[in-house]
């Protein structure tokens, strides 16, 4: 609950903020991909051998939640109000997290956060993960954590390194970029 008021309150700054301050910086931030996050239009084909079998991994441990409530059965919060979006390069979606998970330790089968977008019925679709570890447990002056060979961003509104992976639904901007333009809010 910390984390969704958290990032409401983060949006809504940028949201009301003059284009030169906390929305430019977010714009910065969301914008300043690595260049090994971009390897790989988002199939899991393009990827190398040991990241593309870190994927399937992934698929095969988040294919339960493809269901919100298996999701929130296992931990992961039912309602989140806020979708994340930008639209000049796509969106992120709705982030659900599990908070027990957010500590020092990062594993491919079990990501802080769940990605979903609205379907036009009104349900929940997976898109991607996101995965987080707080400055608490790493700092931020400290070497970024890693997983599946990328290392994580700074996102220093919220104390927190992330990563996010689209492993449920191709991303042109690459497998590990922050936004996808087949994401929307509307």
């Amino acid at each position: 609950m910390r984390r969704q008021w958290q990032l409401a309150t983060l949006l809504t700054t940028i949201a009301l903020a003059p284009l030169g301050s906390a929305r430019a910086q977010h714009e910065e931030h969301a914008m300043s991909t690595p260049a090994t996050a971009k390897t790989g239009a988002g199939t899991a084909g393009a990827l190398s051998p040991s990241v593309a079998s870190d994927i399937a991994r992934l698929r095969l441990a988040t294919a339960p939640f493809r269901s919100l409530d298996s999701a929130v059965a296992a931990g992961y919060e039912r309602t989140v109000s806020k979708c994340i979006a930008y639209p000049k390069v796509g969106g992120m979606g709705y982030h659900h997290e599990n908070a027990a998970l957010l500590d020092a330790k990062l594993e491919v089968e079990r990501p802080e956060i769940l990605v979903y977008r609205r379907t036009a019925s009104g349900g929940y679709e997976l898109t991607g993960v996101e995965y987080e570890v707080p400055y608490a447990a790493v700092p931020r002056d400290s070497t970024p954590p890693t997983i599946m060979g990328q290392p994580l961003k700074h996102f220093d509104a919220i104390k927190m390194w992330y990563l996010h992976a689209w492993p449920w639904l191709e991303n042109p901007s690459g497998m590990f970029a922050d936004w996808n333009p087949k994401v929307s809010c509307d």
